[in-house]
């Protein structure tokens, strides 16, 4: 009878040994596996259409090829094993790395002043020629707006690049809602869609507005050009307008005309909408501008781990682009100095040091990576749940903007905004322009990925002095502990720089709107105060 007893006692602890198991694997497995859960809510501005579109687990799997299934033949190792999540230590760890920085109570305050007026009698009209690409053009139709507003000018809706790189033939009203333009600053400038036909054959004065000019340039000497010209023309619109030292009026309206005015059309908003929400299907995730493209390698001049003729061809389009002046660069040196956007394998490196799991869904703002498939199976690799507009949207859905390269950026723009993570591997105009409206919004996380720091940290592992694990994830969380988006004032021109390169160190002033437009809230049981900072 004992022996039996003790038999039936072996069996049952036996049993709830297997069980226990049983339970950890699949504790362990539905952390590493399943996305954690999401704080953020869709900004006011980009709420999401009712219809809820799914995406089965069929076509999760066969969306995890980039193009199709590739494993890079010089990574013969597995990834190395540091951004495993285990037990309760991998749910902080987790929590960890999707927590928003702390905005420390900033929030948006650009309504005018008291003393601000309706705007006076127009002296003239404005014409305005934006150049280069989607954000470089938004920068500069809100420091028309601005402009406009100092020398009393009636403003004709800007007319878009279609001579650029990109060769767009895009309407400001194909990218922009025209209407809602118009409205928005109704009490700041007047805006009209054409000008006037009796003034179709009037003179104008064509200006190169000065860059980087501030209250008296435009006042001094644009102001004076209406006593003989009823019609002006801006032949170009980027960074003609100083970062700082302008009245606060006028800082305020540059925000209102880049974060309320100048809205998307609506059949933009709309598609950038439903790609925000096909993303979500996944969990929170991670928008990766990756400025790995060949305007940007040529421009640059960055060929670093590209085939020699890859190297010919990039030289070929800078020598051939009559408006890129700078013709010989050094590669290497570009890329030691933190001059060059970040490869697909080396963000792979960077975001798997930084913790975040093999499982993490990166949607992937970019136009045509150069080198395709094989170049971002590098990337894949470390990351196989990689996502973009063609693999969230059907052909027909993409249809009504493909060929036009600032609409196609325009839906890229609204993902990234409203991501849970953003990581720019270049700080090129999409990146500075997301940033500065991620704080506009309550400082939303966006990591600034020191290139120069981690080039040399990358160069160490390529040598074989540096091995990947935890040395150079600890290395590289220590570089990026103050680089994610907590909120700082715009930072001024180098010390020692004079003239234009004095300017052109400053930080730009869509990149952080704080101070101007961003006010401290400061909590009390009976009331809420705003501090200017």
């Amino acid at each position: 009878m004992q022996k039996r007893r003790y038999k039936t006692l072996v069996l049952l602890r036996t049993v709830l040994t297997f069980s226990v198991c049983v339970i950890a694997l699949l504790a362990l497995f539905s952390v590493h596996v399943a996305p954690f859960s999401n704080d953020l809510t869709l900004s006011e501005s980009y709420k999401l259409p009712t219809q809820q579109h799914e995406i089965g687990h069929q076509r999760w799997l066969n969306e995890l090829s980039w193009m199709q299934e590739l494993s890079p033949p010089q990574l013969s190792k597995a990834p190395p094993p540091l951004h495993k999540l285990n037990g309760a230590r991998g749910i902080l760890d987790s929590e960890k790395l999707w927590k928003q920085p702390r905005n420390r109570d900033f929030v948006p305050c650009v309504e005018p002043s008291s003393s601000y007026s309706f705007p006076l009698e127009s002296r003239g009209y404005l014409l305005v020629h934006t150049n280069g690409g989607l954000n470089q053009m938004r920068a500069g139709i809100c420091d028309m707006v601005a402009v406009a507003r100092i020398i009393n000018a009636t403003l004709v809706i800007p007319e878009l690049d279609k001579r650029s790189f990109w060769q767009d033939s895009s309407n400001f009203s194909d990218v922009f809602d025209e209407d809602h333009f118009i409205r928005a600053l109704a009490n700041d400038i007047k805006v009209i869609k054409k000008l006037p036909k009796e003034l179709a054959n009037a003179t104008r004065a064509v200006k190169h507005f000065r860059s980087w000019s501030g209250l008296d340039y435009y006042q001094d000497e644009i102001a004076t050009m209406w006593e003989e010209y009823q019609v002006i023309r801006a032949a170009k619109s980027d960074s003609r307008l100083a970062n700082n030292n302008l009245p606060p009026d006028i800082q305020k309206l540059r925000c209102r005309a880049c974060y309320e005015a100048l809205r998307f059309a609506p059949r933009i908003e709309a598609m950038g909408k439903l790609l925000v929400e096909r993303m979500r299907s996944y969990g929170p995730y991670i928008a990766l501008h990756l400025r790995y493209e060949k305007d940007m390698l040529a421009f640059s001049g960055c060929t670093h781990g590209l085939s020699p003729a890859e190297a010919d061809e990039l030289t070929t389009i800078r020598e051939n682009t009559a408006y890129w002046k700078v013709k010989e660069i050094d590669s290497e040196e570009q890329r030691a100095k933190g001059y060059c956007p970040l490869t697909p394998k080396e963000v792979g490196m960077f975001l798997s040091a930084l913790g975040y799991p093999s499982s993490t869904p990166i949607y992937i703002a970019a136009g045509e990576i150069y080198g395709g498939d094989s170049r971002m199976a590098d990337l894949q690799y470390y990351f196989p749940l990689l996502m973009c507009k063609e693999k969230l949207a059907s052909p027909d859905e993409l249809e009504p903007f493909m060929s036009h390269a600032s609409q196609m950026a325009s839906l890229d723009y609204i993902v990234s905004v409203e991501s849970d993570i953003f990581i720019p591997s270049y700080s090129g105009n999409m990146a500075r322009a997301v940033e500065g409206h991620r704080r506009f919004l309550g400082h939303r996380k966006t990591f600034s990925p020191d290139r120069k720091a981690l080039v040399h940290l990358f160069d160490k592992v390529e040598r074989g002095s540096l091995n990947e694990g935890r040395s150079l994830s600890e290395r590289i969380i220590e570089i990026h502990k103050r680089r994610q988006g907590s909120p700082r004032k715009r930072k001024g021109p180098i010390s020692g720089t004079k003239g234009r390169e004095r300017f052109r160190s400053e930080e730009a002033f869509y990149v952080n709107p704080l101070p101007d437009c961003l006010c401290q809230k400061e909590q009390s049981s009976t009331s809420t105060t705003f501090i200017n900072t």
